[in-house]
């Protein structure tokens, strides 16, 4: 808490959906900021993922179907859990603590954890609309889950009724087949079920954060691309972080640099591993562009319509997050959803894209303070870094200025 009188100074670290939710809730309470970011806006995983706003479904990565995959399976490239052989004992490490947390009673117990942090999540996007970001969120009044079996469809209804047993509001409706596609043409005859869920929203995420950014700025704040954070030095009079573009002391600084995470904060006592999990997307013209996205859970591809294109996302591929893209990784998600679409011509595909989800082995973000008073740490959201970042912003800035942490965060305590 600043008792001196004069305007606190903040630096974030990361121009991402995380970053910059911070950067602009900071600024709500009065606080100088300057965002820095080693490449331009929005150029981690906020930019092509799939852009659902659903803390509906919002729930612990490691879960018990994630081993069901096997090890031969998460090993093929064609898998939608994909790990490249590999001799990294970080990564291996990472993965063997992954598997301990996926079993049922782990989930539950990350999930009882996610309910309230998923309760803030939609109220703070409208306090951003409200702030003056421009770029609003749209509601997904017919969000589909689809399936070919009733057997896949009972994985996420058990979610479904343990998110209800842990207190969280969602709405939702078994349908057949026929009727998920009088909702949304685009679905083959394979899909034979699906659940059509409520109160649930969708962004064009790269738009979104744009339009965050260009809030931030017109409220006085700076954000610097192309600067790469190199040291962070905290002493007895604030912050000393050193980059590309040189030295300067902040009172406090944030790191949301999503995978990379890691590399500045464990030397400030943060333990839990943060390790890229890579997506991949591309958008493709349709005939039958529907109102709302579509998920295919079993095969892990996510469709939105953005524009006049169906955005295709999916995969997780643990991998070094500067690793570039890897068609073989495109193929899958092509050969996945092609029997489930029709009227879409997936050969046709435009933005291919690869972007790092930050995950962490137990399925919680790391937010708040770390060993050193004066460094903050916001990521490791897995796959809802767009879902939760606004709400993430909201509550650690409420953390840095009071001193004082919301309930919200005290299950992600990045020192835990």
């Amino acid at each position: 808490m600043n008792t001196t009188g004069r305007t606190r100074r903040i630096a974030v670290v990361g121009a991402g959906m995380v970053g910059l939710s911070t950067a602009w809730f900071l600024q709500e309470r009065g606080v100088d900021v300057t965002v820095l970011e080693r490449k331009d806006v929005a150029a981690g995983s906020s930019w092509g993922n799939a852009g659902w706003l659903t803390p509906g479904i919002s729930t612990p990565l490691p879960e018990p179907a994630v081993l069901k995959y096997g090890l031969r399976a998460v090993l093929s490239p064609s898998s939608p859990v994909y790990v490249p052989p590999t001799a990294n004992p970080r990564l291996i490490r990472f993965l063997a603590s992954f598997a301990r947390h996926s079993t049922a009673s782990r989930w539950n117990k990350a999930m009882d954890a996610l309910v309230p942090m998923n309760r803030t999540a939609l109220p703070a996007f409208d306090a951003l609309a409200d702030g003056g970001v421009r770029v609003t969120t749209r509601a997904a009044d017919d969000f589909l889950a689809a399936y070919r079996t009733e057997t896949d469809r009972e994985v996420l209804l058990e979610e479904l009724r343990h998110i209800e047993a842990a207190g969280q509001d969602i709405g939702f409706e078994l349908i057949d087949g026929d009727r998920a596609r009088q909702i949304s043409p685009a679905l083959s005859d394979e899909v034979r079920c699906a659940i059509r869920l409520e109160g649930q929203r969708f962004i064009d995420p790269g738009a979104f954060v744009d339009s965050l950014a260009a809030s931030f700025r017109e409220r006085g704040g700076r954000i610097r691309e192309g600067v790469r954070v190199d040291d962070v030095a905290p002493d007895a009079d604030g912050v000393v972080v050193t980059g590309t573009d040189g030295t300067e002391r902040f009172d406090d600084v944030v790191l949301a640099t999503g995978a990379w995470i890691s590399r500045h904060a464990r030397e400030f006592g943060v333990r839990v591993p943060v390790q890229a999990g890579r997506g991949y997307s591309f958008s493709v013209p349709i005939d039958d562009l529907p109102d709302s996205p579509v998920y295919f859970p079993a095969q892990r591809v996510a469709c939105t319509p953005l524009g006049d294109r169906l955005r295709v996302a999916g995969m997780m591929e643990f991998r070094d997050p500067d690793a570039a893209l890897d068609e073989r990784r495109v193929a899958a998600i092509v050969d996945a959803a092609r029997p489930l679409l029709r009227g879409v011509d997936l050969d046709d595909r435009k933005d291919e894209w690869v972007g790092s989800r930050p995950c962490t082995p137990d399925g919680l973000p790391v937010i708040g303070t770390t060993f050193a008073p004066r460094v903050h740490v916001a990521g490791g959201h897995g796959m809802w870094g767009i879902t939760l970042g606004p709400a993430t912003g909201r509550l650690l800035a409420e953390a840095i200025v009071t001193g004082r942490t919301p309930s919200e965060l005290a299950p992600f305590d990045p020192v835990r």
